[in-house]
């Protein structure tokens, strides 16, 4: 523990306002650490299942399409999402039934602009009900943020309204109903989605999608006979499968052709943390995470990422040769091939010494308390399971409020686990974990961050929009168990008074339905 402290003290000094930096990708010293508690990964778990390389040839990376405004009339843009199955290739043999956006698995690229207006069609042609999670974008709840107060049933539309303000950032899109997410996901459903600002994009980024700017989304999945079977897989503290697919694609291959490669990791997965690295411990320059760019970049070899959680990646291929490859992994398990063709441009430029200007000098009592306690069936949020009609929590829009999450899994000896803590309609900033410095790597806003057993971390907390929204782990299986809470976010401008249970019965959503 006493390295990684020096790593931060060394990290805080570099986000400092007065601090320098010199330009280009080598800012500072290269991480080599996951950072996380190794005595809580997942793989410590008696139910764990390794990855293993599937048989099968190897394949293109799938690269979603960019979905296609339906019209765009002044500042408003219109969409049409449909949720779908479909039969996709992913192993060798029977092509898998799947579920997805607009596509037969995951879906296509959503841009947003800041700025603008947005009028979403949404059709279920799915078998069952689902609803639409604009996870990371804050829109209001709970209805436009798509949890399980707002479904849409087999064979119907619905549309929504938003407008959308913030940075440039990653985020996705992935169903929300009570209690069927994490199967839902599971089958397929999920989908990146862009924010883009003009105020604080940067030109010196690759932007080229599919060409030098690539989703990485990873998941992993077990087959049965080439389908998916939820049932026999499942667990409740996280279901894993035994094949990594990005992208929905097994045993992957890109082919790169620019020396930047700009990749947006996403930990799309129901419970598998994912610890990447490379073959080579090539330098993974991270600059943004789940809500935008970071202060700085931070150089590493070594990423631990939570469910849920997102990571911008640059990697500089200019020293490597036609034909030369670097093997991205998960833990020791390969999971997608990146080959050096020949170079189509030189796309490599300086990136500025400060990536995004972040005031972080908030100070304040704590205001709110959230405990994150238990495993398989015993997990709970402050001793609570989740109630559609209840109203955990209340905050003024606007107003600076701190966290503290803590996770209390070291009470129970040699069952602790992490747990993703991620919070709806909003950004924050973490402002310390057990009094100390956040990781390196956490000094951008997020929406998700791990808690390590024992760990109470700090967060800033403000809501630029109002309605309910859900607070809760990230482990899939965790919040269809309960693992969930919500907070009324007010606008006293514009006061609302809701009445969840007249909301559920207009919304036809049973609110005593079993977690």
């Amino acid at each position: 523990m006493a390295d990684i402290l020096s790593v931060r003290e060394k990290y805080t000094k570099l986000n400092s306002r007065d601090h320098q930096t010199k330009r280009g990708l080598k800012m500072t010293e290269i991480l080599n650490k996951y950072l996380f508690d190794e005595k809580a990964y997942d793989y410590h778990d008696a139910a764990y299942k390794a990855l293993v390389v599937p048989k099968t040839k190897v394949h293109s990376l799938r690269i979603p399409k960019i979905l296609e405004a339906d019209k765009i009339q002044g500042d408003t843009i219109y969409y049409t999402i449909r949720a779908q199955t479909g039969e996709t290739q992913i192993l060798d043999g029977k092509p898998t039934a799947t579920w997805g956006y607009d596509a037969s698995v995951l879906g296509p690229l959503i841009k947003f602009v800041s700025g603008k207006h947005y009028h979403l069609t949404l059709i279920n042609n799915l078998p069952e009900v689902t609803t639409w999670h604009w996870h990371g974008l804050d829109i209001p709840g709970p209805i436009e943020d798509g949890g399980p107060h707002a479904p849409v049933r087999p064979g119907e539309k619905k549309e929504i309204e938003f407008d959308i303000n913030q940075q440039t950032m990653t985020a996705w899109l992935h169903p929300h109903p009570c209690p069927h997410t994490a199967e839902q996901v599971w089958h397929g459903l999920a989908a990146p989605v862009a924010v883009i600002n003009p105020a604080d994009n940067l030109p010196q980024i690759p932007h080229d999608w599919g060409i030098d700017d690539i989703p990485i989304i990873f998941q992993d999945r077990t087959f049965h006979d080439n389908q998916l079977d939820y049932q026999s897989d499942y667990d409740m503290d996280g279901t894993l499968g035994d094949t990594a697919l990005v992208n929905g694609t097994a045993n992957a291959e890109f082919t790169v052709t620019r020396p930047w490669l700009r990749l947006r990791v996403l930990n799309g997965a129901n419970r598998r943390e994912l610890r990447l690295n490379s073959n080579d411990n090539i330098t993974m320059t991270q600059i943004a995470s789940d809500g935008g760019f970071l202060p700085h970049a931070v150089p590493l070899t070594k990423l631990m990422l939570t469910c849920a959680e997102r990571a911008e990646l640059l990697l500089d291929f200019s020293s490597y040769k036609t034909g030369d490859q670097v093997v991205l992994k998960a833990d020791d398990t390969p999971i997608l091939r990146l080959k050096v063709g020949d170079f189509t441009e030189d796309n490599r430029s300086q990136l500025p010494a400060t990536l995004k200007q972040i005031e972080r000098g908030f100070t304040g009592g704590a205001t709110h308390k959230v405990v994150m306690a238990g495993m398989d069936d015993s997990v709970r949020i402050n001793d609570k399971l989740y109630d559609m009609t209840r109203i955990d929590d209340q905050q003024v829009m606007g107003k600076n409020e701190i966290w503290d999450v803590s996770n209390t899994n070291d009470d129970m000896p040699g069952m602790g686990m992490i747990h993703p803590f991620h919070m709806h309609g909003m950004s924050f900033l973490v402002l310390s974990r057990n009094g100390h410095d956040p990781y390196p790597n956490e000094f951008g806003f997020k929406d998700t961050i791990g808690v390590n057993p024992g760990e109470h971390v700090r967060l800033l907390v403000r809501f630029s929009v109002p309605g309910i929204f859900m607070y809760h782990c990230h482990i899939l299986e965790h919040e269809d168990t309960g693992m969930m809470a919500q907070i009324e976010v007010i606008d006293p401008a514009h006061p609302i008074h809701w009445d969840l249970k007249d909301l559920c019965e207009k919304n036809g959503v049973d609110p005593h339905m079993q977690m």
